[in-house]
């Protein structure tokens, strides 16, 4: 009974900082308080080519300035995640993936939510950043767009990211979102909207699953080996069924078509219909991705979006069929809890993670599993032997 209470006494003493703060499992990036009305989201990551990380976030909810001129915090460790610092906060960028192209570093999102995709090159490391408004430099299309964190990808020459066009005749959530890709040649100026080619948009269609299925976004490009040629993988909402999915849209080689075939392409996804990111591992040749696969008890219960409380690892040879590897963070409460949005990166042996987290604080409980109030970083150390 004395083991048992010191094991409960030490477990709770290690949820709590010296200060008596209570803090989520991982490393801290950037919290604030869920009385703030202000909320963080899309976090990124990538490594400079020196080895220093970066990471960002950005700012959501009724306090938030994202539908307006959006804003976005960089951030920098120089211990391999051990610690971070803030570097600088970019007005006007929104849902945003940070990439490293030659020695310059971008960001790749939209300008607020639902607005104008824009590009931001820095040249030192995140301190300062270029500024698209100023003279259209980095203002790639008008209009109404989303996204999220999703990778960039090289192939063929070129360099590739989903988006979706958001512009519909009635602006419901998530139906109101059509599949695009947009693509440049890599060694081009990536800033310059005139190298930048869209494919055509696909707007999703309801009457696929039985009339389930609601909408698609957050798309992932990848190559798929088995087609040969790169897809749009993209995170399906189908909130009343029982399993979870992902959508896959053929892009075309020059990037113009994309070609979806609902009994074909519609795939089985543990966590898919949540935010997830999924590269393909050439030392492996598998695929991975870390996302919020649902307890059996909650399937079909509670909406299946709305659970993310339990973040896995998986892989897949095939982009079909995946296993589930690992739990790398969880909690039982599915409320007030969430691990959720995880962006990643190979480092050597180890996969490297950023994380949206919904978690308790001085304040008490997050606002909800979805009003997140922390950015953590994780190290997921031997990712393949797990």
């Amino acid at each position: 009974m004395k083991r048992l209470s010191l094991l409960i006494f030490i477990l709770l003493a290690a949820a709590f900082t010296s200060e008596g703060q209570p803090t989520p499992p991982g490393v801290v990036i950037n919290h604030i308080p869920a009385s703030s009305g202000k909320y963080l989201g899309s976090p990124s990551i990538c490594i400079l080519p020196d080895g220093r990380l970066i990471a960002s976030n950005d700012y959501f909810g009724s306090k938030s300035t994202e539908k307006d001129a959006a804003v976005t915090d960089v951030f920098i460790s120089e211990d391999k995640g051990s610690t971070w610092k803030k570097l600088s906060s970019v007005k006007g960028q929104f849902w945003s993936t940070l990439f490293v192209r030659g020695n310059s570093l971008y960001l790749f999102g939209t300008y607020r939510a639902h607005g104008n995709i824009v590009i931001r090159k820095s040249d030192d490391g995140g301190m300062t950043w270029t500024t698209p408004y100023n003279d259209k430099t980095g203002l790639l299309f008008e209009g109404e767009y989303h996204t999220a964190p999703v990778p960039v990808v090289e192939y063929r020459g070129r360099i590739w990211r989903a988006f979706e066009y958001a512009t519909a005749k009635e602006p419901v959530w998530p139906e109101r979102y059509s599949a695009v890709v947009l693509s440049a040649p890599a060694d081009c100026d990536l800033l310059d909207a005139g190298n930048w080619r869209k494919s055509e948009v696909l707007p999703s269609s309801k009457p696929q699953m039985g009339g389930n299925f609601r909408g698609w976004l957050e798309g992932n490009i990848v190559y798929d080996k088995k087609e040969g040629c790169l897809i749009d993988l993209l995170r399906v909402h189908a909130p009343k069924t029982s399993e979870e999915y992902c959508a896959k849209i053929r892009i075309s080689r020059n990037g113009r078509k994309l070609k979806f075939t609902p009994d074909k392409n519609i795939l089985p996804f543990p966590g898919g219909s949540k935010k997830f990111t999924v590269r393909h591992d050439a030392r492996t040749g598998l695929y991975w991705t870390l996302s919020n696969v649902t307890e059996p008890e909650f399937l079909g219960g509670i909406q299946n979006d709305r659970v993310r409380n339990r973040l896995a690892l998986c892989s897949s040879e095939d982009l079909v069929h995946w296993t589930v590897r690992k739990i790398i963070i969880e909690n039982e409460d599915c409320l007030h809890h969430g691990f959720q949005y995880a962006d990643w990166q190979f480092d050597g042996d180890d996969i490297i993670a950023v994380i949206r987290t919904a978690f308790e604080d001085n304040d008490g409980n997050a606002n909800n599993y979805h009003n997140s109030n922390y950015i953590i970083f994780q190290r997921i150390e031997n990712y393949n032997e797990l």
